[in-house]
């Protein structure tokens, strides 16, 4: 069963940046579209960012110009690039993939998750 594990969660500073990655076993990166969400207690989990099996990008308006999807695929991993950081980014961070060729940053189409990382913004 293919596992995706997140690291890079930490505590910062507004303004500051956070680089998030994600480790994927069983399969390749290369081959399904991936995801970051984000989650924060009693709301729904938010897209923030996709990248599908040809490296094309896409962003939440509320990240973007500010959040870089990128993947290495030497590594099979999936990372997540965080400047200008505000309070309102603070979050625990889930990486995800789904088998579809591309899908829309809802989670509903995504059947592998991670188990999260923890991002704090303090102002």
């Amino acid at each position: 069963q293919a596992q995706l594990v997140e690291s890079g969660g930490d505590s910062v500073q507004s303004g500051g940046s956070l680089r998030l990655a994600c480790t994927v076993s069983v399969y390749s990166v290369s081959k399904y579209f991936m995801a970051w969400f984000r989650q924060v207690p009693g709301k729904d989990r938010e897209g923030v960012a996709g990248i599908t099996s040809d490296g094309t990008t896409n962003y939440a308006d509320s990240v973007k110009g500010r959040f870089t999807i990128s993947r290495d695929i030497s590594k099979n991993t999936l990372s997540l690039q965080m400047n200008s950081l505000t309070p309102e980014d603070t979050a625990m961070y889930y990486c995800a993939a789904t088998s579809f060729k591309t899908a829309p940053l809802k989670a509903s189409f995504y059947s592998h998750w991670g188990q999260g990382t923890q991002v704090t913004v303090s102002s």
